[in-house]
């Protein structure tokens, strides 16, 4: 968008004071801890005391009614964002929604609408309050079940070999309740902290999730056939029901597709490229030096690196011809299409 960013961390940043920061910009953005926000903004609140009134103020929270009701006693225009999903590795939001949660908006709104379609991201309008309560279900419950059931598999998984031996007997559904148990893991533990203690309609959710498991574990001690009958009725037909046979059979087929995935990665035969330029014609080089050969390709899978770089895992053919794919891999660097950054021994 051409925009000059200032950004001040107060943790140790001192190329801006808070006041002088104020003073250089026009649209403020928050992105602190979610238990610390409400004072930052409070005490920028103080320290702007009436030079903000021109300006935008942005909120990224997991958290809004609080947030954007502490921004709302300065005299900016105010908006609550929640990007919902860490920073990407690629350049916008694409493909991922943001909560827009509009306060105080009049001039500044052009501007804003052209800042939402620049980040791609597909934005859903709420009020704070709703957020809060629908972050309880989709944060909230989403983290809690995870962390209990990491919390589950260090108690018990010794007993049966650790994660190493229960890798083998893993169902599609257990390696993506793994997945999501490890990546809540490999994250800040004091955001995951912030999101069960600071959003008031956690805990009445909490008390909710823990009676419908108080019920299951005391029908299946119960183990006769009225305690199948209730668990049935209960947990499985009235939530059928609930969802409706449309949005099952949606995602029955959702969890179908990312089966396959998970299949097309454990797949041992394969190479992953990175392709220095992103353009179009760019995948049709690199899959013309496979046809070249003779090589069939059972997967392609596009993702990004780290560092954002375009990666592309493909699948090879478990009969295929080893010379025939080791001339591949020459052939991706010598003819300056990619570079082969992994690829089986």
């Amino acid at each position: 968008m051409g925009l000059h960013v200032f950004g001040h961390d107060p943790s140790g940043d001192t190329a801006l004071s808070e006041r002088a920061l104020i003073e250089a910009v026009d649209v403020l953005i928050f992105c602190a801890p979610i238990r610390q926000t409400p004072a930052v903004i409070s005490h920028y609140v103080a320290q702007a005391a009436g030079i903000e009134r021109e300006q935008l103020w942005l909120d990224i929270t997991s958290i809004k009614a609080v947030p954007v009701a502490v921004m709302l006693t300065s005299q900016a225009e105010v908006v609550g964002l929640h990007p919902m999903s860490a920073a990407p590795k690629a350049a916008t939001l694409r493909g991922r929604s943001m909560v827009v949660c509009e306060a105080r908006l009049d001039k500044w709104r052009p501007w804003l609408e052209d800042f939402l379609a620049a980040t791609e991201a597909d934005c859903v309008r709420a009020d704070a309050e709703q957020h809060d309560r629908i972050m309880a279900l989709v944060q909230g419950m989403v983290h809690a079940t995870h962390m209990a059931q990491g919390a589950v598999l260090r108690e018990l998984a010794p007993a049966v070999g650790d994660l190493d031996g229960i890798r083998p007997f893993s169902s599609v559904g257990y390696e993506l309740d793994v997945a999501v148990t490890r990546r809540i893991l490999a994250s800040n533990p004091a955001i995951y902290q912030d999101i069960q203690f600071e959003n008031p309609h956690v805990a009445p959710m909490l008390e909710r999730l823990a009676a419908h498991l108080d019920t299951l574990r005391d029908l299946v001690r119960q183990g006769d056939d009225e305690a199948r009958d209730r668990m049935r009725e209960t947990l499985l037909e009235q939530s059928r029901a609930y969802v409706g046979e449309q949005a099952i059979a949606e995602g029955s087929y959702a969890f179908e597709r990312l089966g396959y995935l998970l299949a097309d990665l454990h797949e041992p035969r394969y190479i992953s490229v990175f392709l220095p330029v992103d353009r179009p014609g760019s995948l049709r080089a690199l899959l013309s030096v496979f046809e070249q050969r003779g090589i069939n390709l059972d997967s392609i899978h596009s993702s990004r690196s780290a560092d954002g770089d375009l990666l592309f895992r493909i699948g090879v053919s478990r009969d295929g011809d080893t010379l025939a794919l080791r001339s591949a891999m020459s052939a991706i660097e010598a003819e300056g299409i990619g570079r082969v950054v992994d690829a089986p021994g």
